[in-house]
């Protein structure tokens, strides 16, 4: 007799379907799995063995066979340990041969018998919805689980004899409840900055519309400082963003005890981080920080520093927001739709564009052109947003007055959202909430220029020779600034405004 429970494997953030075969039979005493596992999955035998010993129950001297179907695809990772050991039981009768065909079934097994979590619930509990099947999960999965559906039918027991009870109708489990992350109240406040308005400034017009930005000063000049408190002025992620950011998490297992949070991510990764750590890969092609910040904020602080391969590789997601992972046996995608918020030092010394100050390296310019040519082009053709952020001095911090709040910024950013949201939404593309996600060909429709505007922009074109990359990146700053500004139509102030912030100029102005 073959017994069978489903199950999944994960490529990127979806779960494919797994069906698990058992076969007890006579003949030579082997316990055996088949189906082009994973040194993971291969050493489930061991795991499957010493839990259902601790938990009473002795493996047939016959020989076992386990097949994960279909046979062609790669199987990776530790929850396979419990639908294979489900499978043995009901094939040994110690559970009802019928109690698994309506649940998917992952989790790995401790030696004790216990249930210990595993990544990727999330995924898997939709797709089990998806098929009309229940779920059973470790109990620590089980609050991240429940948010797949209300409806779900979801069994999280904490060892394999509280599962075979609750079958036997002896000790039954109650369904588990969504957990909500508790909201961080002590986020870094705007109020804390004084001085940089103009960085201020820059700092609204980027979570109004999703944009990147790239700020340039010397060290203490609070180029981090503004980084850290931009999430306290971005609106709570969507439902949708919520779903789609929780997938990567918790496929990744970084979901905290199964809670989500509306709280948009800012992941800030060290300067030393490889390829695979930034934009995903690795042994089993897991998702990088990029894929992390989905919908939030990748922080590079320091940014030359990073190597150039390493920052080359954000060029193409910055674009389409996906990562491509390629490998000889399968190719995964995983979102990255984030905003690039980077600083850096005009060089190393860091006080180039200081007044007086002599590089003892080379001449202050070129340092500069040294340090910069880290950076590719086309990277900072990407970037929407580029500012110097000059040193406040301590007579400056002493005679400030006391800053706007991020509550107060954060309200003005809620408005310019909800303007582009329900602008894309008339356009009927309810799937692009930003400006700084609109395709061209719909930009043309948003970001009409008047002719005072027009003359502008064509002058601007011919004097920094504008790529087509360059100008419809300024439309797209131009119009969240006209947002911001609760203007239908994008004027001559906002365009002129949204110029000033490219890389272009400042490039030209340094050659002229």
């Amino acid at each position: 007799m073959t017994v069978r429970v489903a199950t999944v494997a994960f490529e990127g953030i979806e779960a494919r379907n797994v069906d698990v075969q058992v076969q007890i039979s006579t003949g030579k005493i082997l316990f055996m799995i088949v189906g082009l596992p994973d040194k993971a999955v291969g050493e489930s035998r061991e795991r499957v063995r010493a839990a259902l010993t601790a938990s009473g129950l002795a493996l047939p001297l016959k020989r076992i066979t386990i097949n994960l179907a279909p046979a062609d695809m790669p199987k990776e990772g530790s929850h396979f340990d419990l639908p294979i050991a489900l499978a043995l039981m009901a094939a040994i009768g110690a559970i009802p041969s019928d109690a698994l065909d309506d649940y998917c079934v992952l989790g790995e097994l401790a030696l004790d018998g216990s249930i210990t979590p595993v990544a990727g619930v999330l995924p898997a509990a939709i797709a089990a919805n998806q098929r009309n099947l229940g779920l059973i999960c470790p109990e620590a999965c089980g609050p991240e689980a429940a948010w797949a559906s209300a409806d779900l039918d979801i069994l999280a027991p904490q060892s394999l004899i509280q599962l075979a009870n609750h079958f036997k109708g002896t000790q039954l489990m109650a369904r588990p409840q969504p957990a909500i992350r508790q909201a961080v109240v002590n986020l870094p406040d705007m109020a804390d900055i004084r001085g940089q308005e103009s960085a201020r400034r820059v700092l609204e017009i980027t979570a109004a519309g999703g944009h990147n930005l790239l700020m340039n000063g010397p060290p203490g000049a609070g180029k981090s400082m503004l980084a850290t408190r931009l999430p306290s002025i971005l609106p709570p992620l969507l439902p949708k963003e919520l779903l789609d950011v929780s997938m990567i998490h918790s496929v990744a297992g970084t979901l905290a005890g199964g809670s989500l949070t509306d709280r948009r991510p800012f992941r800030a990764p060290h300067h030393s981080a490889s390829m695979p750590a930034l934009v995903g890969g690795g042994l089993r092609a897991k998702p990088g920080e990029a894929s992390l910040a989905h919908h939030g904020i990748l922080f590079l602080d320091e940014l030359p520093e990073f190597q150039p391969q390493v920052l080359d590789s954000l060029r193409q997601p910055l674009e389409s927001g996906e990562i491509i992972i390629a490998r000889a046996n399968h190719r995964i995608a995983y979102p990255a739709r984030f905003q690039l918020i980077a600083a850096m030092n005009p060089c190393r010394c860091g006080l180039a564009n200081e007044p007086g100050f002599a590089c003892k390296r080379a001449p202050n310019d070129k340092c500069m052109a040294f340090y910069q040519s880290r950076l590719s082009g086309p990277l900072l053709d990407r970037i929407d947003l580029h500012i110097e952020v000059p040193a406040v001095s301590a007579h400056d911090l002493m005679g400030a007055e006391q800053a706007e709040a991020s509550a107060q910024v954060a309200q003005r950013v809620i408005k310019a959202r909800e303007r582009q949201k329900h602008r894309f939404e008339r356009l009927e593309r309810p799937d692009i909430t930003t400006n700084a996600a609109c395709p061209p060909p719909l930009l043309e429709q948003i970001a009409v220029l008047d002719s005072a505007s027009t003359a502008l922009m064509q002058q601007a074109a011919d004097q920094f020779r504008l790529s087509a990359r360059s100008y419809h990146r300024s439309l797209k700053v131009a119009r969240t600034i006209a947002d911001l500004d609760g203007s239908q139509t994008i004027k001559r102030l906002h365009l002129a405004e949204a110029l000033s912030y490219r890389h272009d100029k400042q490039d030209r102005a340094i050659r002229d």
